[in-house]
């Protein structure tokens, strides 16, 4: 029997707010190799060394900003059901994450400043062992979200 896999999607709006995430880690790459490329013009170093500086920054900027979120969004899906909750998510390795409503202990949303400004929120579920994310959801779907799972976990809670 296979089982198919969760519907919902995070919103699109991820795909903004990760690439502006990752445009900022990127420049921390381009610091780098900026800094990389001085020391070696000032101490007349191979030239080799400034291509590879540039090579490196480019090949990752790219990677990270422009291929990374596409595949992430594309992958990320959920769906709360009665009995649990099924997480897909992976960039080269998809991983389906299976949580029963009775292991659930809490459930929070959460922005950061990239989030607000998009008008999305990552909702957080908590068992015993870990917690695990939904992250970009519309600010109106990650509340009702939240309210359905506790409300869900307590009926679980309850059955038990």
């Amino acid at each position: 029997m296979t089982i198919s896999e969760p519907q919902k999607r995070i919103s699109r709006r991820a795909l903004t707010v990760w690439k502006i995430a990752a445009g900022l880690h990127s420049l921390m790459v381009w610091i780098l190799a900026g800094s990389l490329v001085a020391v070696a013009i000032i101490f007349n170093l191979q030239k080799s060394i400034i291509g590879a500086a540039v090579a490196v920054a480019v090949i990752y900027s790219y990677l990270f900003i422009f291929l990374v979120p596409q595949m992430r969004w594309k992958r990320w899906r959920y769906e709360v059901r009665e009995q649990e909750i099924e997480l897909q998510y992976g960039v080269f390795i998809v991983k389906r994450t299976l949580i029963p409503m009775i292991r659930v202990q809490h459930v929070d949303t959460l922005q950061g400043p990239l989030l607000r400004k998009y008008q999305l929120a990552t909702v957080t579920v908590s068992t015993a062992a870990t917690v695990h994310e939904i992250p970009a959801l519309d600010m109106e779907e990650a509340e009702s979200l939240r309210m359905s799972i506790s409300r869900l976990a307590r009926v679980a809670d309850e059955d038990v």
